[in-house]
């Protein structure tokens, strides 16, 4: 690369991080939590579903958290085993019953038909059932806390849909409710604060969150009219009467990034939505090594390219652009005697670890793996070309023995 290249590609990726960190809806920043909020005089009905497909590891630290809600209105739990081959239904309500709660339907509505995603159709079937109907004929149907009602009568005012391996605060779904009976919201998502346990998670995860940001500015989700549309699948609370208008989950029925569409959808019938972090909201599933993490990423990255080409050309030089290029230019212009170049490198560099430093401090790491993200950046950039191949290999989203080879995000 010759001295005119270098000094290009120094002063783009230097000019893309300036506009990144000024007029991206300032998506680095930490601070988006739940909006203020006040009690309801009259606290609305919840059914709380939960897709779940083997997930005895991770049910013994999530599920207590669910039945042990202090909520002061009427609240059920529907845990839909998604066809599980490790005890997980019985396992639920074994738990059920040591920590009792909120009262626990367990539930099976069968493989997912053609053109359904498990948990979608795992959703559909739990948020029937709650409201009274039943779509599909369920395996088995058990209660651990027998009640007047299998569901909220006649129906319940919000669904809270929340995935096994989240963790909840006693107060988490009374605070989620007052967030949106203040706000007049139908949407409230808050993105679960993960595991950072080992190495790798620690090296990841917060860029995943980050890059996440990048894409949704947070604060462009919650302006009232805007564009921008996303939710985090982990913990949704979704005013029910929002739901049936936008047609959800059957609407979205094919969606691998499911969070987002479900977004989208509301917002496009009208739904006011709101997405932050979440302060005591968690998740406990594990991801020790690179492997786990890297099947996290790729069995959706190329999904959220539409599956075209062109794009995922784009998010490769945007990539290289954003990321690598700063610490190259930095140490090519040190090396070659370029000071032009090493300094509007070493800008970029220091502008894209100074907005990485508060994703760091919420998940109380040390400020100093700031200057790793462009290794990061690099192994994103690797399994989302790794996402590509796999889908032209006819492999697609894989995830718990399940492959969908084309789906396609509403």
């Amino acid at each position: 690369m010759g001295p005119l290249t270098a000094a290009c590609a120094a002063y783009a990726s230097l000019a893309a991080w300036l506009w990144l960190t000024f007029a991206q809806g300032m998506f680095w920043r930490t601070d988006v939590r739940l909006p203020p909020r006040t009690a309801p005089t009259h606290w609305p009905s919840v059914a709380i579903v939960v897709p779940a497909r083997d997930e005895a590891e991770v049910l013994p630290r999530s599920l207590p958290s669910l039945l042990a809600q202090d909520y002061p209105g009427e609240a059920a739990i529907v845990l839909v085993d998604d066809g599980s081959t490790d005890g997980t239904g019985e396992l639920a309500l074994r738990l059920a019953r040591e920590h009792p709660g909120l009262p626990l339907t367990v539930t099976s509505p069968g493989e997912p038909p053609a053109g359904w995603t498990g948990k979608l159709w795992a959703l559909r079937h739990g948020i029937a059932l709650a409201r009274g109907a039943q779509p599909t004929q369920p395996d088995h149907l058990s209660q651990a806390h027998p009640h007047p009602h299998l569901h909220l009568h006649p129906r319940p005012d919000y669904l809270l849909l929340t995935d096994a391996d989240i963790a909840h605060e006693p107060d988490s779904l009374r605070e989620l409710v007052a967030a949106a009976t203040s706000a007049d919201l139908d949407l409230v998502s808050q993105m679960a604060r993960l595991r950072v346990a080992g190495l790798w998670e620690r090296l990841v995860v917060p860029a995943f969150v980050y890059f996440f940001a990048q894409l949704y500015p947070f604060r462009r989700i919650n302006r009232p009219g805007g564009r921008t549309a996303a939710a985090a699948g982990g913990c949704v609370l979704l005013r029910t009467e929002a739901a049936v208008r936008a047609g959800v989950p059957d609407s979205i029925r094919q969606a691998v990034i499911d969070d987002v569409s479900l977004a989208r959808a509301v917002r496009r019938s009208g739904g006011r939505i709101w997405l932050g972090l979440a302060e005591r909201v968690d998740s406990v599933r594990p991801y020790p090594a690179l492997t786990d993490l890297w099947r996290m990423v790729s069995r959706s990255a190329y999904a959220q390219l539409r599956h075209q080409p062109l794009l995922l050309a784009g998010t490769v030089a945007g990539l290289v652009l954003v990321y690598l290029v700063p610490p190259s230019a930095l140490l090519a212009g040190l090396a070659t005697g370029h000071p032009a170049v090493a300094w509007a490198g070493g800008l970029a560099w220091l502008l894209m670890s100074g907005t990485y430093a508060p994703m760091l401090r919420y998940y109380r790491l040390p400020i100093a793996l700031a200057p790793l993200l462009p290794f990061t950046a690099l192994l994103y950039l690797l399994m989302t070309v790794d996402s590509a191949v796999q889908h032209y290999r006819g492999r697609g989203a894989a995830w718990k023995g399940r492959t969908y080879a084309r789906p396609s995000d509403a």
